[in-house]
């Protein structure tokens, strides 16, 4: 496959320490430039990552006509913007999660030309981690799976980090809620029906430091999770099945050297600790990204799945406020 040619947007810490490093492990893609709106951080960022070139703002990126797909990192109130911007451009997009907002403002890529490919970057749906544990749910190997549980959070108490911004998108459910989200969609297979939440707010940020979630899955199938800006750092998952349990040691972000693992429980047989081959998930996503762009293989989740994930997010926020279960409106 001829390697697809990429762009970063910003010098984004996710993108610096995680994603890029994975994406250049591929021969599948070459990233040709990077760009910041500050110069000089641009060129130390493509100098020290191996960029070929550098731009001192996102429109001389868009713009150069070399480039085929971008990656977009960017605080999450610029996520849509600049993917709009991006696709006038002609250019494909990977982007972050959350892909937006509000629902409306995820709609709005769904009028993007069919021929552009969006994506929200959900990278633990390219785990093969991931991948194994869906098969082993459809097959029944742990009986009719009832509930998935998972807990993540980190501590973070930067008045300027953009995670703590709430006016830009911050706070818990949104940087990380969505993953439970996802998880349990792909799990699951399926749209929860109903949710509700409770939020604890920091008194200065205004951001979501601590959010318990609970989700409706019908047919007898729930999700619950926790998620915390400011506790410890932790994230674990279990699957709860009618004869067994799926324990997830990492959930969210393994590191790339190490093999996944999650330990698969079925009631009278001795516990099995599956350990998945070394790989990275960040440049599993790029490839398959790439792939849809080549069309090699199909786009599996375009903009209206990203726009089913912003419906569930905006129906815990309605949860917040109303004190009741809130339904998922489509």
């Amino acid at each position: 496959m001829k390697p697809v040619k990429w762009g970063i947007l910003s010098t984004a810490k996710i993108g610096v320490e995680k994603v890029i490093p994975g994406m250049m492990k591929s021969r599948e893609l070459q990233i040709v430039a990077i760009a910041s709106r500050d110069l000089k951080r641009g060129e130390a960022a493509a100098k020290a990552l191996g960029i070929p070139k550098a731009y001192g703002s996102y429109e001389e990126l868009l713009a150069d006509p070399e480039i085929e797909a971008i990656y977009n990192p960017l605080p999450n109130h610029l996520h849509v913007p600049l993917t709009l911007e991006a696709a006038k451009h002609g250019k494909h997009v990977l982007c972050e999660k959350p892909i937006s907002l509000t629902v409306a403002e995820a709609k709005t890529l769904l009028k993007v030309p069919k021929k552009i490919l969006i994506e929200e970057a959900f990278m633990v749906r390219h785990n093969p981690q991931w991948q194994e544990i869906s098969r082993l749910v459809r097959e029944g190997v742990i009986g009719r799976v009832q509930s998935l549980h998972m807990m993540f959070s980190y501590h973070l108490v930067d008045p300027d980090n953009v995670r703590n911004k709430a006016d830009i998108g911050g706070g818990g459910l949104m940087d990380i809620g969505c993953y439970p989200i996802t998880l349990a969609r792909y799990v699951f297979n399926a749209e929860p029906l109903r949710v509700s939440g409770v939020f604890d707010r920091d008194p200065n940020f205004g951001t979501d430091r601590l959010m318990s979630g609970l989700a409706d899955f019908g047919q007898g199938r729930h999700l619950s999770f926790v998620v915390a800006t400011q506790g410890a750092p932790y994230q674990r998952t279990i699957i709860l099945g009618e004869k067994g349990t799926i324990e997830v040691e990492i959930p969210v972000n393994p590191l790339p050297e190490n093999p996944n693992r999650f330990t698969l429980r079925v009631t009278g047989m001795p516990d099995k600790v599956i350990e998945m081959p070394v790989s990275d998930q960040y440049q599993l996503q790029a490839e398959d990204f790439g792939r849809a762009i080549r069309r090699k293989a199909k786009l599996a989740y375009g903009p209206a799945d990203a726009v089913k994930n912003m419906q569930i997010i905006e129906a815990f926020f309605r949860a917040e406020k109303s004190n009741k279960w809130e339904k998922v409106k489509k």
